[in-house]
Order: C-alpha cells, then structure tokens, then sequence
C-alpha cells in the first residue's frame, strides 16, 4: 500500500516524539489581571495570583478602565501586589480624559507605593462609538506619554503593539513607524494585542525588524475560555479568527471542562509554534483565572521554585 504524501505527513507527526517532551523551561512569562469589582471577584483575582506566583513571573500588570473608570481599583490592586508579594507590579495608564498633572499624580502614587513598571497607553475613548479626543491639557499619545512619565521617575515602560494592524490606524507601516515612536520616547518593550495563529506574531517580528526596531516584542496570548466573548473582543480589536478555531469550539458552549481543555490545547500548541521559532517571552491575558494560563505554562516547561513557592505561601 502507497500513502499519499497528506497521509504520510500525518503519520510522521502520529509517531513523532511529544510535541512537549524536554522542554528546558527557559522562557520568560508575565500574567495581565484586571480590577476586581466585588470582593467575590477580588478573591478570584487574588486566587489566581497565589496559582501562578510559584511559577515565577517577571512581572504581572493591572489593566486600567477607559476614561480612568478603574483608576482607584487598579491602584488598590497594584498597591497590594506591590505591598503583599514579592512579584514586581507593573500598572497600566491612559491618556483619556486626565490632563498631564492628573497622570503625573497618579504616577507619583504608583512610585510612592513601589511600583516602578508602568504599561502605558493611549487608550480608548470612554464610549465604544466615539474618537479619542486629547484632554486640553493632555498627552495626544501613547509616545508623549511615554516621554512624559520618564520625564517624572525612572520607570521601567512597556507599551502596546498590534500584530494585525491598530483598527484605526492608516497603514500597517504607519502603525510600526508609530510603535518606533514610543520606543525610541522610552519604552523597554512592547507587549502584542492577542492573536490566533503563529504566522501572524512571525510576519509582525519581520516588520518591526525590517524597520529597524531591535526592541523587545512579547506576544500577548489569549487563551480562550468563552469563544463568544473572544469573538467580541477581536471584533473591536480587528483581530482574525482563523475558521478552524470556531470549528474547533463550536458544540461545546454547554461542556465547560471540555472546553477548557480544548482552550489549553489550542493557545499551548501556538505557543509552542512560537518557542519554536525563537520566542521566549510570553505575556497572558488572564481575565483574573489561573488554570488556563498555567496549564500552558506548565506545558512549555515551566515550574515552580522552591523560592517561588515559599513566597507565595
């Protein structure tokens, strides 16, 4: 019998040695949480820190509402990481709606409370139909603020990136020229926008590249846990979809345990696409739960130190 050259390649990934076996570990993650709003919420989130704090994190970051909505709970939250464990606290900060002396306040608490990584952004206007519009007395961008803030303290800056091209800007070349801006004004590293398949995160390392930016650019994994709610979210983001994913999950909206196992499976196998093509710096939208994201973790070889652990305790 004659296997046709599709069969053949299955058959050679079929008995191919675990696509996970022997992996050293030697990546680099950070965990993104959002504010809690309840105090069963604020359990949830601080469940999730104690899960994945012994698997070491180089740092973990507090998103921050549009129009500055969560600006005390994301300092609460921040403070207490700061204050409570010993994972460096990064907080997010926006330009919406807050003059330059209302960032610089806000700034100033973050170092007061120890907190010297900041992750800033533009940031998006209050309402999910309008346009940014600067505050008088603002920064215009995420470039200025950056510029601003190192300007205040001597903060480690991560800022955004966007693989698939930001929704509103006017070309993918305009859009890396603008991610060179906040480089070049002072940011450490930029953290990517959530995307689906492998290929996407390679063709944004070879742009940037080929722009000359020699910068850190971590990709943002999105380990999906409601499909409905990725499928919302990556409308707003203008991030793809590829057909197999919704295929892949469609059917198990009623079968939770599958589903977070397919979840893992999915963000996991792209994960390990990207090791293998040289990245070993992961960042994980959480959304405040720890099993998908350390399943992953674990996966790619990731394990808790003895320190690690002791701390967390």
């Amino acid at each position: 019998m004659i296997l046709p050259l599709a069969q053949m390649q299955e058959a050679s990934r079929a008995v191919a040695s675990p696509l996970f076996a022997g992996l050293p570990g030697d990546c680099e993650i950070s965990f993104e949480f959002f504010p809690p709003k309840t105090e069963k919420m604020e359990e949830q989130l601080w469940d999730s820190v104690v899960t994945l704090a012994p698997l070491g994190p180089r740092f973990v970051s507090v998103t921050y509402g549009a129009g500055g909505t969560t600006r005390e709970r994301t300092h609460n939250t921040v403070a207490r990481i700061a204050r409570e464990t010993d994972i460096p606290a990064a907080a997010h900060l926006t330009c919406v709606e807050a003059s330059k002396g209302e960032i610089a306040d806000v700034a100033s608490a973050y170092w007061e409370a120890g907190v010297r990584h900041i992750v800033a952004l533009r940031g998006d206007a209050p309402s999910s139909d309008g346009q940014f519009v600067p505050h008088p007395d603002g920064y215009a961008s995420a470039a200025e603020l950056v510029e601003g803030l190192r300007k205040l303290h001597p903060f480690e800056i991560s800022v955004s990136a966007y693989p698939e091209t930001h929704p509103e800007a006017l070309s993918a070349a305009s859009d890396i020229d603008f991610l060179k801006r906040k480089l070049d004004a002072g940011a450490s590293r930029a953290i990517t926008q959530f995307f689906f398949e492998p290929e996407t995160f390679f063709r944004f390392r070879d742009a940037v590249a080929a722009a000359g930016i020699d910068a850190e650019i971590v990709p943002g994994i999105m380990p999906v846990s409601n499909f409905a709610a990725i499928t919302r979210m990556s409308q707003m983001t203008g991030t793809s979809i590829p057909d197999w994913m919704a295929d892949l999950f469609s059917g198990l909206d009623d079968h939770p345990s599958a589903r977070q196992l397919v979840a893992a499976t999915v963000s996991a196998e792209m994960c390990r696409k990207l090791y293998a093509g040289g990245v070993r710096e992961f960042h994980f939208y959480t959304l405040n739960r720890a099993e998908l994201s350390y399943a992953i973790c674990h996966l790619l070889g990731k394990r808790p130190t003895a320190l690690a652990q002791k701390a967390a305790a």
